[in-house]
């Protein structure tokens, strides 16, 4: 991935790291989950690009992107900001695939502006999820309260939770585990989750994904411990335009596990007439 442009580019409220190589082929936008980064689309990006120009972007409070008070994370903010990164590459009739709370967000930038998005992807996508309780919230503004945040991310450990999110754990690396170490050393990442519970506004309820009529492909791990399959199979009934895909025998994190599979199912889904 040494070819592919590595940079932050200036948006509106925030800055934001990205990884992309445009090459005249269709715009395929990858958005990462919760406590995640470009990292996870690593191994699908040169295969990828074979296909289509590949922008894989850090969220505004992630990876290698600005942890700004300024920028309110919302899922509505999440959707104007790869809105704005659209124009930003000038993109037109975008493929957006967005794994876990990428996926949401992916839905989410779907119903704002379905004028941008040709085909969506969705990567063991979250769902139907209500926003933080009230305590939650109130917690959210007491000062030092994100050392306790710290403090709860660090007692799972990143192996461990890597361990959850795969279920082949032989594709656990060293470079994996400090890859996804790294933010955590940050104290701007924990006041950045903090603000994301305060202000995530909930996943789209049913009667509001059922509005969205872009093609959408569904793609889930069988073994997914972090996400239900229920989920899958509910917002394959809702989405009036969808087609849901399980591997079995994969995890939450199957980028990692079947990235060739991934790569083709994606392929065929966006290219097909």
């Amino acid at each position: 991935m040494d070819h592919f442009t590595k940079t932050t580019i200036k948006l509106p409220n925030a800055h934001i790291y990205c990884e992309y190589i445009l090459n005249g082929k269709p715009p395929l936008l990858l958005i990462h989950g919760l406590v995640a980064s470009v990292y996870t689309f690593k191994k699908m990006m040169p295969l990828l690009e074979k296909d289509f120009s590949v922008i894989a972007i850090d969220l505004p409070g992630f990876g290698r992107s600005e942890k700004s008070a300024r920028f309110i994370n919302s899922y509505e903010n999440f959707a104007k900001l790869i809105a704005s990164c659209i124009d930003y590459f000038d993109l037109k009739e975008v493929y957006l695939a967005g794994h876990s709370m990428g996926g949401q967000i992916s839905l989410y930038t779907a119903k704002l502006f379905p004028e941008k998005i040709k085909k969506l992807i969705l990567l063991n996508s979250s769902g139907y999820l209500k926003p933080s309780n009230h305590w939650i919230k109130l917690l959210s503004y007491v000062p030092y309260f994100y050392l306790f945040i710290k403090k709860s991310v660090k007692k799972q450990g990143v192996r461990s939770t890597l361990e959850i999110a795969l279920s082949d754990h032989s594709v656990i690396t060293e470079e994996m585990i400090e890859e996804y170490s790294r933010p955590l050393k940050e104290k701007q990442f924990y006041k950045s989750l903090l603000r994301l519970a305060r202000y995530r506004e909930g996943d789209l309820r049913s009667a509001q994904v059922k509005q969205i009529t872009t093609p959408v492909l569904l793609i889930y791990g069988e073994k997914d411990r972090i996400i239900s399959l229920k989920v899958a199979k509910k917002l394959a009934k809702d989405l009036p335009n969808a087609k849901l895909l399980i591997h079995p025998n994969t995890g939450h994190l199957f980028t990692d596990e079947i990235p060739e599979n991934l790569t083709e199912q994606i392929r065929s889904f966006a290219l097909e007439s």
